[in-house]
């Protein structure tokens, strides 16, 4: 119970932090939280295949915003396509 609560409150923070990055707003709660999520599985392929790691509690919000960001990034690509 307690790991899921901390994977929703990193998805809401790195989401919410992403839609700032990318749109310039949010995309209400469970939107954050989805791109949030989403986005944590990303960063975590792109820093296994750079050979990076995320420590603590900083570290995994900081690689699930880059996530967040790059999916975003290619929602709006294809979008524009």
């Amino acid at each position: 119970m307690e790991h899921l609560i901390l994977v929703l409150v990193i998805g809401l923070i790195a989401g919410w932090l992403a839609g700032l990055i990318m749109k310039g707003r949010g995309f209400g709660v469970v939107g954050d939280i989805v791109v949030g999520v989403v986005g944590a599985v990303v960063g975590s392929w792109i820093f296994s295949a750079l050979g990076l790691s995320a420590y603590g509690f900083l570290g995994v919000i900081i690689m699930a915003l880059v996530g967040a960001v790059v999916f975003l990034g290619l929602v709006s690509l294809i979008k524009r396509a």
